[in-house]
């Protein structure tokens, strides 16, 4: 529904509004979108393969800590990474006041300076943030598949570096293409970063049009650009993995306590730095910079709009997820039981979600409710005398169910991944003692698949505390939740007065973060 009505809103208006927006908006947001997706990718991949090769490949100073460490930047959401820096590398900042004082200077025009508000600063921020998508994919890679022919190689006397560029990179080009995409994905999503850095992105245009220059018509045909351009991203990264598949078959098992390469003294020091650097980026600089805003504000705690929006978020995020758990257990349930055409196409159908960006999202969500509420309301009135307001679109139901639609793919992956763990023959061996379908289901498979349904529930609920781009679209008035929050302090230059709130968020978002670093060591 939404995809059908952003299409139905922009290919229906005015031929002179598209003519505006292909002539004055569309052209610049892209290019600068075009601009930021591609130097983010280059300085991902950089990062998240080098710091996965080393890891997987090589053994040097502070490696077992780095390790799991390097998952660490998955738990700041992009918005609250800018508003750290923005404040990190300020004039009054930590960084300026230092250069200044080792040099001399006195004034701002006595000396040039990195803009951390520019499209570079906005790489570096989602830089920083996103890489580990690119890292635990091929990290994977590298430990189950590209190590036992990185073994043969070095044995026809291949260089370490070569092995690495000749067979391993190309190894894990499945797993690069799939971090590359997702990483492209959530830079494409990103509103409170973007804005924040003066980075007019296409999501940014979206909300610009519809809610500062009041052009549903424009901001509906914006977001059919963007989704034409997701369309591509999909189409691209499908057709890069395209008969890319490579098995490791016996050695599998043995190559993760394959012999590493040994690397000592200057350049176990560059490993070490070189790994370190992301992670100072990406988790140690904003947790400081907030951690220390928040320190200072430990009555913020207490606040009424502090609690009001965790109250909304909590519920909020509870209910959405919920119901998602549930809709992927029926998809995840079907495709076992049924194993239909119907029951698979439905379910990669309802995975498209997640490609969508908050902002389309929340236009595709906003106007069929709205249409629906306006004629429900037109009913009432005519025949009963009586008005029944907002039911759908100005409530917390509209944000709830575009969390649905986003964060389903989430869910039903994670279900189904423990249900493939479940031989079928325990469905059998159930049937044949006597079992029911349903009783097999809440007998056998529901305590066994516990694990994996607490997860994604616990995965969806920490994604929607932290969503922005959707969530400022489709609240009600009067209504904040802990992103929305920031969001609105940080918009006013009062970023450290958002700590408090931003703090609570990262610590939410760590829970599943140490979940994996916990997991990447584990060999059993």
């Amino acid at each position: 529904m939404p995809i059908v009505a952003i299409f139905v809103i922009g290919l229906s208006s005015d031929p002179e509004n598209w003519q505006h927006m292909l002539t004055n908006v569309i052209p610049k947001a892209g290019l600068r979108t075009l601009w930021l997706l591609l130097f983010t990718g280059l300085v991902t991949s950089a990062f998240g393969i080098g710091t996965a090769w080393l890891v997987a490949a090589c053994d040097f100073p502070f490696r077992r800590v780095l390790s799991p460490a390097l998952v660490l930047p998955l738990a700041i959401p992009s918005y609250l990474a800018a508003y750290a820096f923005g404040e990190f590398l300020d004039f009054t900042g930590p960084v300026q006041t230092l250069y200044r004082g080792v040099f001399g200077y006195t004034s701002a025009r006595d000396y040039s300076f990195f803009e951390v508000r520019s499209l570079s600063g906005a790489v570096l921020v989602m830089s920083s943030v996103l890489y580990p998508y690119i890292y635990l994919a091929c990290r994977s890679m590298f430990l189950m598949q590209g190590r036992a022919a990185a073994d043969v190689a070095r044995t026809l006397g291949a260089s370490p570096l070569r092995v690495f560029a000749r067979i391993q990179v190309p190894m894990a080009k499945p797993a690069i293409m799939i971090g590359l995409t997702l990483v492209m994905m959530e830079t494409l999503n990103d509103i409170g970063a973007v804005e924040y850095l003066g980075v007019q992105t296409l999501t940014f245009s979206i909300y610009d049009t519809w809610l500062n220059r009041g052009s549903l018509a424009g901001a509906a045909q914006i977001a059919c650009v963007m989704l034409a351009l997701v369309a591509l991203l999909l189409f691209v990264e499908r057709h890069a993995r395209k008969r890319q598949r490579f098995a490791s078959h016996k050695t599998t098992a043995v190559v993760v306590d394959a012999v590493r390469l040994k690397l000592r003294g200057a350049k176990g020091v560059l490993a070490s730095l070189f790994c370190l650097l992301p992670i100072l980026l990406g988790f140690v600089v904003p947790v400081s910079v907030l951690g220390g805003f928040a320190l200072r504000r430990l009555g913020d705690f207490l606040q009424p709009r502090l609690l009001d929006a965790l109250w909304h978020s909590t519920v909020i995020s509870a209910t959405a997820a919920l119901i998602t758990v549930f809709l992927a257990f029926v998809l995840a349930y079907a495709a076992r039981t049924e194993r239909s055409r119907l029951a698979r196409g439905a379910s990669r159908f309802a995975s498209l979600g997640y490609g969508i960006p908050g902002t389309v999202l929340g236009i595709g969500v906003l106007i069929p409710l709205a249409a629906f509420d306006n004629a429900f309301d037109g009913f009432l009135r005519e025949t009963f005398g009586i008005s029944s307001g907002l039911l759908l679109s100005g409530t917390g139901f509209a944000i709830v169910y575009a969390y649905t639609v986003r964060f389903l793919t989430m869910a039903e992956g994670t279900i189904d991944a423990g249900f493939q763990k479940l031989s079928p023959h325990l469905d059998m061996a159930a049937r044949t003692l006597g079992r029911s379908g349903p009783q097999t289901l809440r007998q056998v498979l529901l305590p066994n698949l516990r694990p994996a349904v607490l997860t994604a529930g616990l995965l969806v609920f920490i994604e929607t505390l932290k969503e922005l781009s959707a969530t400022i679209l489709l609240r009600p008035f009067n209504f904040n939740t802990l992103a929305t929050l920031v969001y609105e302090d940080a918009s006013r230059g009062m970023a450290q007065d958002a700590a408090v709130a931003a703090i609570i968020i990262i610590l939410a978002g760590l829970v599943p973060v140490l979940l994996v670093s916990r997991s990447l060591d584990d060999k059993r």
